[in-house]
């Protein structure tokens, strides 16, 4: 379980908003992509080959984990807002993604290692589709996958085969539970994802 004080490496992300937003999932989450204006960070040297697509894949990735925290069915008894997040501490991306001398960040970066940032973005993306296939998450799974695919080129398992198993699931309340704090988790790494590929396709970055 991650513990308050380590959550600054991905709290950094979130600029000038407050952890209201994200604990309410409510759609202003979606702003905080867009928090930190883009010249802020134009002195890292993002990943390559990021096409315009991925904002979109990003987006609803992001929109798609907050859609099901906000199942009051599948978290019937359970307040999310109230219970702590789980991250995948595993990876490095806040640090690994972080622009050199942004504003936004309060990490100090000697530079920017895109080889490093695109590894720990996909060893997360891989991590989050391995636990969510054993989940109820309808659309969730497959908004990732769309991102994982056309993005980072990860082909995970066959997305009918994982249907089928996760058709089958009955959760418990504790792995409810469990399935709240991590989502929580993947939100916030959600956010850092979408601003890194944000810039990666902007004006900003193409000039």
């Amino acid at each position: 379980m991650i513990e308050e004080s380590n959550l600054p490496r991905d709290i950094f992300q979130l600029s000038n908003f407050s952890l209201f937003f994200f604990l309410d999932f409510t759609p202003a989450l979606l702003l905080l992509v867009l928090t930190c204006p883009l010249w802020q960070i134009s002195q890292s040297v993002p990943l390559m080959g990021m096409q315009d697509s991925c904002v979109l894949y990003a987006r609803t990735l992001l929109q798609n984990i907050t859609d099901v925290l906000n199942q009051k069915t599948l978290f019937s008894g359970i307040d999310c807002t109230k219970q702590n997040m789980e991250l995948y501490k595993k990876t490095s991306t806040p640090s690994a993604c972080a622009p050199q001398g942004s504003a936004c960040s309060e990490i100090t970066t000697s530079g920017f290692d895109q080889s490093s940032c695109l590894k720990n973005i996909r060893e997360d993306l891989k991590y989050y589709d391995e636990f969510l296939a054993a989940q109820p998450v309808g659309t969730l799974l497959f908004s990732l996958r769309e991102l994982m695919k056309n993005c980072f080129g990860i082909f995970p398992a066959s997305d009918s085969t994982l249907r089928e198993a996760a058709a089958n699931i009955r959760t418990s309340f504790d792995q409810r539970l469990h399935l709240c704090k991590v989502l929580k988790g993947f939100q916030v790494r959600a956010i850092t994802i979408n601003r890194v590929i944000a810039y990666m396709t902007s004006d900003e970055y193409t000039k």
